[in-house]
């Protein structure tokens, strides 16, 4: 009988979290998809195959998390990378980069886990998703204190939910679909700019972060643990 696994991706229909939907797809792993469009999740869905199954979810709304994962079957992983924000200053006192953003960003991956807890297998592992702007801020304090709050929860999520793995993937810029559908001006210019900023001089890859994703998912020792796979750039 097969023993296939199954890996909840929230945030799967764009970006890191479909590369990562790819690779465990190609490796012979099952897909429980969510995302926050009917239409990009049907398309990522046909795309991937029957491997993959898939519910809209609105990592913002814990009802909407609740109804997610209902009914889902036994979860060997999850990963997390969904979130829309703003980022602003501190100065601004605007709520949309500050307290709206910890409740999308922070507060969302927070009971993400907490509504998957009841379908983790004992041996799951868990990955939050982060920023380089935890160790390194340039701007945007509030952005920084909520990547730094998404490192801290990992560690104490690992000590309390063990032998649950719980580890945190920090990227840096990344050439993704959300720069891409910026306007070419503003891409190149934050592009340049990160050029500057990291020992690598690029910015990353989808399918690097998904990498480093996959590797976190994977390795039985890892729990606790921020990996920053941002080109250098906290080094800096």
């Amino acid at each position: 009988m097969e023993n296939t696994r199954t890996y909840a991706i929230i945030g799967g229909t764009s970006g890191i979290g479909r590369s990562l939907a790819r690779m465990l797809v190609e490796r012979g792993d099952r897909v429980l998809l969510g995302g926050r469009s009917h239409q990009r999740l049907d398309s990522t869905l046909k795309e991937l195959g029957q491997r993959t199954s898939g519910r809209v979810v609105d990592i913002t709304d814990r009802a909407s998390l609740e109804i997610f994962f209902r009914q889902s079957p036994r979860l060997s992983g999850l990963f997390t990378p969904a979130a829309t924000y703003v980022t602003g200053t501190f100065a601004s006192g605007a709520l949309e980069s500050s307290e709206e953003l910890f409740r999308a960003k922070f507060w969302g991956q927070y009971w993400a886990v907490h509504s998957a807890l009841p379908y983790l297998n004992p041996d799951a592992s868990v990955v939050l998703m982060s920023g380089a702007a935890s160790v390194r801020p340039i701007g945007a304090p509030a952005y920084a204190a909520c990547n730094s709050a998404l490192e801290g929860l990992a560690r104490g999520l690992a000590l309390e939910l063990a032998p649950i793995r719980v580890n945190c993937l920090s990227p840096g810029t990344t050439d993704s679909d959300l720069w891409r559908n910026r306007p070419d001006d503003i891409r190149n210019s934050a592009y340049d700019h990160w050029k500057t900023l990291c020992a690598l001089k690029r910015p990353g890859t989808v399918e690097e972060q998904a990498q480093a994703a996959l590797f976190l998912l994977d390795n039985g020792n890892m729990t606790g643990s921020t990996l920053y796979c941002d080109g250098g750039y906290t080094l800096r």
